[in-house]
């Protein structure tokens, strides 16, 4: 979920200041929407970085944006992990994905046959994605494994319950389906399935 754009991103880093524009003000309001972001490391990365690396990057920048116009500007080492569910409800204006209402007619069906007024989110999977990134560069950045806000249980509980509602809402199912153990062989080289191995899984509807 690419949720700033920029103009030659530099590596995490680097001491070179770089402008970034973001798609909207904090969480009090603020129209801000260019920030100088500069690094505290000197050293400078390998210019192959990864696409995730660059993502991360892209996302802790607009994470530390958000923080800068919240009013009053929250500093990072108050932010906590109901600070990270204001956040994630800030980017839903941003979404791309249909979730339908409850009283929506298109409740449940994977692929509605017509337009309805039903609002824009941002998908599970998209948000599941971005706190795994966070998460990561939050510690990357200083911040201790047991002070992060983005592992915080307020944010499992939330990703669960945005899972399992826009399942519902959309009639998606994000069940993994369990792999069949492979089957054992005897002494003769026949192939001799286990009884789990037996059992056909089914994919909930």
């Amino acid at each position: 979920m690419d949720l700033v754009s920029e103009s030659s991103p530099p590596p995490l880093n680097s001491k070179t200041p770089t402008t970034t524009t973001v798609n909207g003000g904090g969480g009090g309001g603020s129209n801000s929407s260019v920030v100088t972001v500069s690094s505290s490391s000197s050293s400078s990365s390998s210019p192959s970085s990864s696409r995730y690396e660059n993502q991360k990057r892209r996302d802790w920048n607009t994470f530390c944006q958000y923080l800068r116009n919240h009013r009053p500007p929250l500093a990072l080492n108050l932010c906590s992990g109901a600070h990270v569910l204001e956040f994630l409800h800030y980017l839903d204006q941003f979404g791309k994905t249909r979730v339908h209402n409850h009283n929506c007619p298109f409740f449940g069906l994977p692929n509605p046959p017509a337009p309805c007024p039903c609002p824009l989110r941002q998908a599970w999977g998209s948000l599941d994605a971005l706190i795994g990134r966070l998460r990561a560069a939050y510690e990357e950045n200083g911040g201790r494994p047991e002070s992060n806000p983005f592992g915080a249980r307020a944010v499992r509980i939330y990703l669960r319950d945005v899972r399992d509602f826009q399942a519902k809402a959309r009639g998606v199912s994000y069940e993994k389906k369990r792999k069949r153990p492979k089957p054992k062989i005897n002494n003769n080289g026949a192939a001799t399935a286990t009884a789990a191995g037996a059992a056909t899984t089914t994919a909930s509807s």
